[in-house]
């Protein structure tokens, strides 16, 4: 309340003072030169009369009409005085305006109570805040515990022989890859991230992008969706490989907008929100976070909507040939399989791909893409239930 009492103030005091001069009533008479020459006429032919000089009617005529000329000018004051009169009031209009269109901008716009950030401060904070955020170890301390997950007692009994086996097996790729997916089925987010680490570090150089943004996913859900100095070291690692992995982007914009940088943050998402698989988590994260990002970036941007057929193209599709239709079909499985191989996408996703390959009758298609979906998705279970049988449908398998 005292910021805005301090405000009203000094706006008050600011349009009083630009007020006055404007109310000022001018003095017309000592201002106006054409006032005093008419009355010092007046006067001189009064002596000239006196003194003989001037003959009485034609002072009566000089007198009628340096009288004229006084009243015109005398009306001119008046006027001039008024319309002074009338442009103050308008000066006052004019300053109440900008004074309540100040106010409402700034109760729109502006945040009373905070201080002034310059853009050099803001970066250098930025800066800070990124070069000080808590290691990976602390956030999982922090973060809020997953939601129970009901499993027999059995199969947490083999997994529990599992942590005690892996460990002692630093090499043994598969029993770390299966405790990385058991871990994830537990809600041990933690404990599936330290099992994919230990993956990669088998897999040295031989770890590939996916490998990698599975670590990456578990390190930022077990930090509670917070990207620590880990995870942004896998997110280099990940773009040194492929820069436009949409998965590295997507959490290097989750970065930079968690340290007070929504306008990186935006530029990384947009191509993401816009193009992106919108089943997958990704790019459904960005479209969610993109809109905010831009306001709080000052960039006036609205999310386009997601397009689909419509329904002419529906209708039309069904007046096609065969042989048109085919060809609509073949398009639309190429624009899948390029999605996917560009931005991924859910098992279910690619099991309509090796099915779709299968009614073209595209074998060798249809065997690419089950051999790639099978070391995509070969540790989990409920993948591979999904994907095995479109596989058999494509008659890849007996």
């Amino acid at each position: 309340m005292t910021f805005w009492i301090i405000v009203g103030v000094m706006t008050l005091a600011v349009a009083g003072l630009m007020a006055i001069p404007l109310l000022r009533t001018p003095d017309v008479q000592a201002d106006n030169p054409d006032v005093a020459i008419y009355r010092a006429q007046l006067a001189e032919i009064d002596r000239d009369l006196e003194r003989g000089l001037l003959d009485p009617a034609e002072a009566d005529r000089s007198r009628t009409e340096i009288a004229r000329r006084l009243l015109a000018a005398s009306k001119m004051d008046q006027g001039m005085l008024r319309s002074d009169s009338r442009q103050g009031l308008v000066a006052i209009s004019v300053l109440a305006v900008v004074a309540a269109v100040t106010f409402a901008t700034y109760l729109q716009l502006g945040a009373p109570g905070y201080g002034d950030v310059p853009l050099q401060a803001r970066l250098a904070a930025s800066e800070q805040m990124r070069a000080n955020r808590p290691a990976q170890a602390f956030l999982e301390q922090l973060a809020p515990p997953p939601p129970a997950v009901t499993l027999p007692e059995d199969y947490r009994a083999a997994i529990d022989r599992l942590r005690e086996i892996a460990p002692t097996r630093p090499d043994d790729l598969e029993a770390w890859s299966r405790l990385a997916f058991h871990e994830v089925e537990l809600r041990n987010y933690a404990g599936a991230a330290r099992a994919q680490d230990q993956v990669v570090s088998i897999l040295g150089d031989a770890a590939g992008p996916a490998d990698l943004t599975r670590l990456l996913d578990l390190r930022v859900v077990a930090a509670g969706g917070l990207v620590s100095p880990e995870a942004e070291q896998v997110i280099r690692a990940i773009l040194a490989l492929d820069d436009t992995n949409l998965a590295a982007r997507y959490y290097l914009g989750l970065l930079y907008d968690q340290t007070d940088r929504p306008d990186l943050a935006y530029r990384l998402w947009r191509d993401l929100a816009e193009n992106g698989n919108p089943a997958s988590f990704h790019a459904a994260s960005a479209r969610q976070m993109i809109e905010d990002a831009a306001f709080r970036a000052g960039i006036d941007y609205t999310l386009p909507a997601l397009r689909g057929p419509s329904a002419e193209d529906i209708a039309a599709a069904q007046d096609m040939s065969p042989e048109d239709r085919q060809a609509m079909i073949g398009g639309m499985v190429e624009g899948l399989a390029d999605r996917l191989a560009n931005d991924g996408g859910t098992a279910t996703d690619w099991a309509r791909l090796i099915a779709a390959y299968g009614v073209l009758g595209d074998t060798d298609n249809a065997r690419a893409i089950w051999v790639e979906a099978a070391d995509v998705f070969g540790a989990n279970a409920e993948a591979m239930a999904i994907l095995t049988p479109a596989a058999r449908d494509a008659g890849l398998l007996e």
